[in-house]
């Protein structure tokens, strides 16, 4: 890999067996650009000097969704990320506890399931796989039993129904009839737990990129559900 300077902005030229040019602004803002292994440099600068404007455009751009999230995590407190220490923490913590709550309500919804796996998560608070493994968001050990039990109940209903259509929430209902309530905190007080992960895990919508061959702009886009 080798780079270039255009005022001021760092420019890797990553080479390989690729057909076409592309330049791609990364998660940490850098410009890269993506190059067959035999195009001569002299047509990258060119190619690069062509989308200049879009390159200074995209990381305009990249900067000031950045700035905005930071001042979203203050508008909702929570601008303080948790520490690695923090999160291993959670994690013992959820692997000692929901397994135990997996297990009990299992018994009552006549259900079983094979895996549970404990993760730090900026998009999920728990699924289940059509091989009937576990997987929960170490975070539920910031929130209320109560919700705790919520999200448990919700992915072993999934045992039975692997949607989210009215049979399904007809199973979540039969274990937890306030279970609309428990849904709705977690909605509006979720977010705020979730924010404080580190940047690496927040959804974000770069990176961005253009590729010569399909001659669009593209970006990728994560967005917590």
């Amino acid at each position: 890999m080798d780079n270039s300077k255009e005022k001021d902005i760092t420019i890797y030229i990553k080479r390989s067996r690729r057909r076409s040019l592309e330049i791609e602004i990364s998660k940490s803002k850098e410009v890269i650009v993506r190059a067959p292994l035999r195009t001569p440099h002299s047509e990258i600068r060119a190619f690069i000097q062509e989308h200049k404007e879009w390159i200074q455009d995209s990381l305009k751009k990249a900067k000031a969704q950045e700035l905005a999230y930071q001042d979203h995590l203050r508008e909702i407190g929570a601008d303080k990320p948790y520490t690695e220490e923090e999160l291993l923490q959670m994690k013992k913590d959820a692997i000692k506890w929901l397994p135990s709550r997996c297990e009990y309500y299992a018994s009552l919804m006549g259900v079983s399931y094979n895996r549970i796996a404990i993760k730090a998560q900026r998009s999920r608070w728990g699924s289940c796989s059509t091989k009937k493994n576990l997987n929960f968001n170490c975070l539920l050990m910031l929130c209320p039993e109560e919700i705790q039990d919520y999200v448990v109940v919700h992915e072993l209903s999934h045992l039975k129904e692997m949607n989210h259509s009215p049979a399904f929430w007809a199973e979540v209902g039969k274990i937890l009839p306030d279970y609309k309530k428990r849904r709705r905190w977690l909605r509006s007080q979720g977010e705020a737990l979730i924010a404080r992960l580190p940047w690496f895990l927040h959804p974000v919508s770069y990176p961005l990129s253009y590729s010569m061959a399909k001659s669009v702009f593209t970006t990728s886009e994560n967005y917590i559900t």
